[in-house]
């Protein structure tokens, strides 16, 4: 094993055992967390790493991103969006993900909805909750989510999963708590209302996700935790 095989080896351990413990903390089975790695940035032989190491799900925040890498990485991996996505990449975003966390709004379902190709199944979403009330951030208000849920589940090219959120941004992970707790809770209030299982709680990232899994995660979204921190983005002339 090289020594950059072996670095990789170690901090996936490392991290699925920070996963398993926070699940075990929970009472929660840590084979049902889905472990994404967050790839926004990382070159695709850093990536092809990870996936020989074990890691099957791959999260891009970036549609062209995704386009640029996919044909670099082995077939069989699952593709996530996990970042905003933009009406006018739908059409792009429903042929090449398997999975999009962040179905905001009405309009970004129906382009989905509208642009899944016919010969690949019906295209996995979940909906984007806004809970921090910060300037910038998107997603469904709390209120709103019975009709959006209805409203997805409506439609034949979507299969709604569940629901998505992110924290705002907290030096204490314990502050992150109460974010992933109302996700929790709206989750289980929409299914009673709805009676839809909503299986899929997508939160948490690297300084948080341990949090989240105590709170009920069923995905975490994963980078510099996996792959170290990002480099600094170079300033234009």
């Amino acid at each position: 094993m090289s020594a950059v095989d072996a670095g990789v080896h170690h901090a996936l351990s490392v991290l699925r055992g920070r996963i398993a413990a926070a699940a075990e903390r929970a009472g929660r089975d840590p084979a049902r967390i889905t472990l994404i790695a967050a790839t926004k940035t990382v070159a695709p032989e850093r990536i092809v790493e990870v996936v020989a190491a074990g890691v099957r799900d791959l999260g891009e925040n970036r549609v062209q991103e995704a386009v640029a890498k996919r044909p670099q990485l082995p077939a069989d991996v699952r593709w996530h969006l996990i970042g905003h996505l933009q009406t006018n990449k739908a059409g792009r975003a429903a042929a090449i993900f398997d999975t999009v966390h962040s179905v905001d709004g009405e309009r970004i379902a129906a382009a989905l909805d509208a642009r899944r190709p016919p010969e690949l199944p019906p295209l996995e979403v979940l909906l984007e909750v806004e809970l921090t009330g910060l300037p910038g951030h998107t997603g469904h208000r709390p209120e709103d989510l019975v009709a959006a849920v209805e409203a997805v589940a409506a439609r034949e090219r979507l299969r709604i999963l569940g629901l998505m959120t992110m924290a705002a941004p907290v030096d204490d992970p314990e502050l992150a708590r109460p974010y992933f707790r109302r996700l929790r809770e709206l989750r289980d209030q929409v299914e009673e209302r709805t009676g839809r299982r909503l299986p899929a709680l997508s939160m948490g990232m690297s300084d948080d996700f341990e949090v989240a899994v105590e709170e009920g995660a069923t995905m975490v979204r994963v980078g510099r935790a996996l792959f170290g921190a990002r480099p600094p983005r170079t300033q234009r002339p």
